[in-house]
């Protein structure tokens, strides 16, 4: 053997040696793995956080459980249950209360019925079993507008909206845990969390167009935001007249920003989570309300329900804006033939139907998102935050299946 070869496959090994080293950090366009809050189960994904959202990834936990369309009622105080193959009503039962939001529990076993405390009525929180589609025992609480749940899965987040705060109960058996209140987010309703759970964004209804950001950590507020048309790129002249009311809030697939849809400036502000500010603002339609990702990551649907809260009436000129991700652009809006009023919902478990209340109609309307045909299904008085059952997801953070 000469004495060039052992410095030759010494040079050799030191270039593997480097080579494998370097490898992960060459690998052009990987993104770093999400650092999670413990107990939050693991970001698959960190370029799309919706990616086990999607069609056929259905959790085991989901087993057994109907095919159902379950429709709250605010004024009726009554909750429909529609099967999604026929567009018939197939249940019906009353509930008490003022119904709001059909929420999904963090572990997928349990859909929530959340209530308000409106018309001199209590909170309610009452659990459905997905297996038979029936209604539990209701319990009552001060207030319960909404419902979300830690990324961890240990609290429930019951937003009591008309009492300025949040309540950490038990996920199961809704026995208060600790209280966090907001004094300066009156009209708490809506909210998403980061991409590694350590906060979540809540939107502020009554307070002329704010945010509130909490720590999921140590359950405090960080910060409040008041959100403007004024002054954004692009917009130099748009007016910014009226007082905002941010209304559902969805994260962005990479995890970077956040969407707020606001029903008084008739679009999408787009705010940087880490930093807190607001960077853009996308004009979609009258009375933007709700946010439901596609189950592709890709799309984003945006209800416009077609009214103002000084002007509430049927048959408003609702329609659903679908934005681009990635581009941030309104690709299409579909509009409710006749006049109509989406208000929440989500998409089906095949991504092709977005179905969705009609807030003012007393209706609920099934949307084929290729074709934009409607099919319309009388339901109760004033039909709120339906859900989609079973949605695809490992995990439900809550609302009407924030799904992760």
């Amino acid at each position: 053997m000469s004495r060039l070869r052992p410095h030759l496959f010494g040079s050799v090994a030191r270039c593997f040696g480097l080579l494998a080293v370097l490898a992960p950090a060459a690998v052009i366009g990987a993104p770093a793995a999400v650092q999670t809050v413990p107990g939050m189960p693991p970001v698959i994904n960190p370029q799309n956080l919706y990616s086990e959202t999607g069609q056929g990834k259905l959790s085991p936990a989901t087993a057994g459980a109907l095919s159902r369309i379950y429709v709250p009622n605010i004024k009726s105080s009554d909750v429909y249950v529609i099967d999604p193959a026929t567009y018939k009503v197939v249940d019906h039962y009353n509930v008490g209360g003022n119904p709001q939001h059909i929420i999904p529990s963090w572990d997928l076993k349990t859909l929530w019925i959340a209530g308000s405390a409106e018309r001199k009525l209590s909170g309610i929180v009452t659990p459905i079993d997905p297996k038979t589609g029936k209604a539990g025992e209701t319990i009552k609480v001060p207030d319960a507008y909404n419902m979300y749940f830690t990324p961890d899965g240990n609290a429930a987040i019951v937003v009591a909206e008309a009492l300025k705060r949040l309540e950490f109960r038990d996920p199961h058996t809704m026995a208060l845990k600790t209280t966090l209140p907001t004094p300066q987010c009156s009209g708490v309703n809506h909210a998403d969390f980061s991409i590694d759970g350590k906060f979540a964004i809540f939107t502020c209804e009554f307070s002329g167009g704010g945010l509130a950001k909490i720590d999921m950590v140590n359950h405090k507020v960080l910060g409040y935001l008041k959100l403007t048309k004024q002054n954004m790129p692009g917009m130099p002249n748009m007016n910014n007249n009226t007082a905002g009311m941010p209304q559902d809030i969805r994260i962005s697939p990479d995890g970077k920003v956040f969407f707020i849809a606001d029903m008084m400036a008739d679009g999408v502000y787009v705010v940087d989570g880490d930093s807190f500010t607001q960077t853009a603002f996308i004009p979609t339609g009258k009375g933007a309300h709700g946010l439901y990702p596609s189950r592709d990551g890709t799309k984003l649907y945006v209800t416009n329900r077609g009214a103002h809260e000084n002007d509430i009436k049927p048959h408003g000129p609702g329609s659903v804006s679908i934005i681009d991700f990635a581009t941030r652009k309104v690709e299409r809006t579909i509009p409710i033939p006749g006049g109509g009023s989406p208000d929440m919902g989500n998409v089906s478990e095949d991504g092709k139907t977005l179905w969705l209340s009609g807030r003012y109609d007393r209706e609920v309307y099934a949307i084929d998102i290729a074709s934009g045909n409607v099919h319309k299904i009388p339901v109760g008085t004033e039909p709120h935050g339906l859900t989609v059952w079973p949605q695809p997801g490992r995990y439900s953070l809550g609302h009407t299946g924030n799904m992760r």
